[in-house]
């Protein structure tokens, strides 16, 4: 099986946690665009979805399927998505797309956090992936530098914008042992408006698609 069949997999078993009359939180990335266009065979079966970024909103809208803002429907029961790395602890690492805030945010409201990825994403350590800081422009050097002093290797995005009109940072060379510690530890840093390590609230359930078909993590 193909990594791109692997992805598709990995968001046909989310679609098990898809109950009627939900809105359902909506990731960003190549694998939540499977979720996106499965989800689109059942659109009759929910209330609507809750959209992490413009591009999966478009994409959602494009198939007919209602996207609500999230100030006008509360708590989520469910938020779907993918993750650039994962651990066994359900450690995340997000943000590849560059939706990391919005991705967050609707985590942080979602009663349960179903994380979708094929088993190339599962690590025995987070860092390898570098590790996307959305940064207020004014403060790109200030966090860079003060990155630089716990290890990291700061690389700007180029000519990349968040939805929030923010830049991005890629974070190299760290070797992340203690994520809920370290995830503290950037929020404290002025200028950094989300981190993307998703340790703090990881996922509830990881759906990993192998060779061997779906492993399911809790």
């Amino acid at each position: 099986m193909d990594q791109d069949a692997m992805k598709r997999a990995a968001a046909e078993a989310a679609l098990a946690y898809v109950e009627n009359g939900m809105v359902v939180g909506v990731g960003t990335g190549s694998t939540a665009n499977h979720f996106i266009d499965l989800l689109a065979g059942i659109k009759g079966r929910i209330d609507g979805t809750v959209a992490s970024s413009e591009v999966s909103a478009q994409r959602l809208k494009s198939h007919g399927i209602p996207v609500f803002d999230l100030n006008a429907v509360g708590a989520l029961p469910l938020y779907v998505d993918g993750a650039d790395e994962a651990t066994r602890q359900l450690h995340l690492i997000k943000g590849g797309g560059g939706a990391l805030t919005r991705e967050k945010i609707v985590a942080g409201a979602s009663e349960r956090f179903v994380c979708i990825a094929d088993e190339s994403k599962l690590v025995s350590y987070l860092g390898r992936f570098p590790l996307p800081l959305e940064v207020i422009p004014m403060a790109r050097s200030f966090v860079a530098r003060e990155l630089v002093r716990l290890g990291g290797k700061p690389v700007l995005r180029e000519g990349f914008t968040t939805d929030n009109g923010n830049l991005i940072l890629d974070i190299q060379n760290l070797e992340i042992m203690d994520p809920v510690k370290l995830e503290g530890e950037l929020n404290m840093i002025p200028g950094i408006v989300t981190v993307g390590l998703f340790a703090a609230r990881p996922a509830d359930v990881l759906l990993l698609s192998t060779a061997q078909g779906i492993e399911t993590l809790k």
